[in-house]
């Protein structure tokens, strides 16, 4: 986000921090999913609460209005400080509330220690995702009910990973606004690395890494980027050997296929 944006999204975060301080987190982060999905839904409600120039009274009035008997004290408390601020476009409004709602579920995962466990959750239901293409073809078909997918991915998920990732996966399938599944559930998962002031780092690797080999990648990455590193392991026999690391936009290969397909690069020049 940029200019206006920016800054009202600092302000807004501060705010969902102070309601966390007492509010239920799982019961804000479902009911701000819920506010994002009708903002999405009404374009007039979704281009009012993001003008600038509207009375801000006037917004948080009909934000009272419309949610007063749906959500709790708490939601709308959030929701009127997003009606309030300025926003340079209402995608970026829209934007900011499902930041928010994502946010409050890594304080359903914060709350019970399992944050680590959340980032792992997602990062195995996209893999999982990749590897099965009927799953993923289920899971993608919007001409499918919401409630129905909802329940797959309830089924799928019984009995495993927690209570936040249940909700984000879940909210990633019902409503993927625009993105493909893959590219939803990466959003997610940079969000909460973000949320617990971390990178994340994507290795591919040809076999698994022992305990202490992750413990002193991550210290090394870690050192590399100024900020504790989260890592998402894939398994990859095709590379034969070595690994690649991504973090953010930055990729390194030392893979043996990757230098075999470089040296070909390399000939076919």
């Amino acid at each position: 986000m940029f200019g206006a944006s920016r800054g009202s999204l600092v302000e807004v975060t501060r705010h969902l921090d102070t309601v966390l301080e007492s509010a239920d987190a799982s019961t804000l982060s479902r009911e701000l999913f819920q506010v994002l999905h009708l903002l999405d839904r009404e374009h007039g409600l979704r281009r009012l609460l993001a003008d600038s120039a509207a009375d801000g009274d006037r917004k948080t009035g009909l934000v009272g209005e419309l949610l007063e008997s749906q959500v709790s004290p708490a939601t709308i408390l959030v929701v009127n400080e997003v009606a309030k601020a300025e926003w340079s476009s209402a995608r970026d409004m829209t934007d900011a509330v499902e930041r928010l709602a994502v946010f409050a579920a890594v304080g359903i995962a914060g709350g019970a220690g399992q944050v680590e466990e959340l980032e792992d959750d997602l990062f195995r239901f996209d893999r999982v995702v990749a590897a099965q293409p009927e799953l993923r073809s289920a899971l993608t078909q919007l001409e499918v009910a919401e409630t129905h997918r909802r329940a797959l991915v309830a089924d799928l998920l019984q009995g495993k990973g927690t209570p936040a990732s249940s909700l984000l996966i879940s909210e990633v399938v019902a409503d993927p606004r625009g993105r493909t599944l893959e590219q939803g559930l990466e959003a997610y998962r940079l969000l909460v690395a973000e949320r617990a002031q971390r990178y994340v780092a994507v290795i591919r690797t040809a076999t698994p890494l022992t305990d202490e080999q992750q413990s002193r990648l991550r210290r090394l990455l870690s050192t590399r980027y100024g900020r504790e590193m989260h890592l998402d392991i894939e398994i990859a026999p095709e590379l034969i050997g070595g690994m690649s690391i991504r973090v953010g936009d930055e990729e390194m290969d030392g893979t043996i296929a990757g230098r075999v397909a470089e040296v070909r690069r390399r000939l076919a020049g």
